[in-house]
């Protein structure tokens, strides 16, 4: 793999550019939206304990690999929210704020005396996202927001797996990062109420429950149509047929879906079964998802005499709709991934190159950028505080304020 190698944009624009975010979540979820907004060019303060965001402690081989990747263009500044002055140095950013982002459970916010009437009185234009696992109100806003549970409520778990088998968490923070790209726009929508009419900021909750069931599409219209619940059908269709993960010679895997009437026949044409398109069993989609598993048998049995890249190069001949299961390994050295440069490799100081993922969405005309590592802890503590070195030592001795290795702490 030949990553381009790339540095810091330290100057670069962005459309953001005087948004200021005070960032006090934790977690994943907050840190995408915040990611996004930083990348675009908003000013984006983590407000972290000095345990740190729990992010940095999520590392491999000693490296803080999804701290690096999600803290890029931000600023850290390390308070002790439990003591009263950490909590006025804190109000005292509020003015000049335009999103205040947090992650506590709820109710913990208003009992640090830092509830949105509390932050709105400061400045009545913020915009304050409150993110949970089950919102700020309803019987279980006080339940722990893991994003594990929320997946296995909102019905993903359910329908995720094969029928034969429990079902299936996703082996990564799915309910975290919808909630993300969902509370990214809210964000935005909501500073553009303010920004439009003038108007009041106003609070976004943001429960990690609601966007992920949201995602799910019309389960709850097609329980009540038929009376039955969507049964796991591993990577079949219950709407489309053919649609499924075909085994290769060389062990590999390809996903095809021919989810059109014309792709099925085209399909059946290039495995040499022309005689399925008007076959009585296979002719209409609603016949094909009754037999799936037959027109499985048939494909995979042609599938699997040629390996990956040479079904794919078949198939594409053919114009069916195929792609090839890639691991990690073999996306990285992917001709299309390394010319669309979806990484690259930045500076680091622990790896020498860190492969960081590319801003998205790509915006032709006001493109984001990546313009500085993430930061050590309180890294921007006096930069951000205004404070001469002296004033600065004293909270430093008091505890109000810390920087350099994160110290393992209790956290609500």
């Amino acid at each position: 793999m030949v990553l381009k190698q790339r540095d810091y944009a330290r100057r670069a624009p962005g459309t953001l550019g005087g948004v200021r975010v005070l960032d006090l979540s934790r977690l994943f979820a907050g840190n995408l939206l915040t990611q996004i907004l930083g990348d675009f060019g908003a000013e984006v303060i983590k407000v972290e304990p000095p345990a740190g965001d729990t992010l940095r402690a999520w590392r491999t081989n000693g490296v803080s690999t999804h701290w690096k990747a999600y803290a890029r263009n931000k600023k850290s500044l390390c308070l002790e929210l439990r003591k009263p002055r950490a909590r006025e140095l804190l109000l005292d950013l509020v003015p000049g704020a335009s999103l205040f982002i947090e992650s506590f459970r709820p109710g913990t916010l208003e009992a640090m005396g830092l509830g949105p009437d509390v932050l709105m009185e400061r400045n009545e234009r913020l915009v304050v996202v409150r993110i949970s696992g089950w919102g700020q109100d309803g019987p279980y806003r006080r339940r722990p927001g893991f994003g594990s549970l929320v997946e296995g409520m909102s019905g993903f778990a359910a329908i995720n797996g094969f029928a034969d088998r429990e079902p299936v968490l996703p082996p990564m923070y799915l309910a975290d990062a919808v909630a993300g790209l969902y509370g990214a726009s809210a964000a935005m929508i909501a500073l553009r109420e303010v920004e439009k009419n003038g108007g009041r900021g106003q609070v976004i909750d943001l429960a990690l429950l609601d966007p992920l069931f949201a995602v799910l599409g019309p389960q709850a219209a097609h329980y009540r149509l038929t009376g039955k619940v969507k049964p796991r059908t591993g990577s079949r269709s219950t709407n489309t047929a053919p649609r499924n993960v075909y085994r290769c010679k060389d062990g590999r895997f390809v996903a095809l879906s021919a989810s059109t009437q014309k792709m099925a026949e085209r399909t059946f044409r290039a495995i040499g079964r022309s005689d399925l398109i008007a076959d009585p069993r296979y002719r209409s989609n609603a016949e094909r998802v009754e037999r799936a598993a037959e027109l499985d048998a048939i494909i995979g049995a042609f599938i699997a005499e040629r390996t990956q890249a040479e079904n794919v190069a078949f198939f594409e001949q053919a114009e069916v709709t195929i792609g090839p299961i890639y691991d990690t390994a073999q996306i990285l050295e992917d001709r299309h991934v390394i010319e669309r440069e979806l990484l690259a490799d930045y500076p680091d100081d622990e790896m020498g190159a860190f492969p960081m993922q590319h801003v998205v969405p790509r915006l032709l005309g006001t493109p984001g950028s990546i313009r500085a590592p993430a930061p050590k802890l309180g890294e921007h503590n006096r930069e951000l505080l205004g404070l001469d070195r002296d004033a600065y030592a004293a909270l430093a001795r008091a505890g109000v304020v810390a920087q350099g290795e994160a110290k393992p702490g209790d956290e609500e």
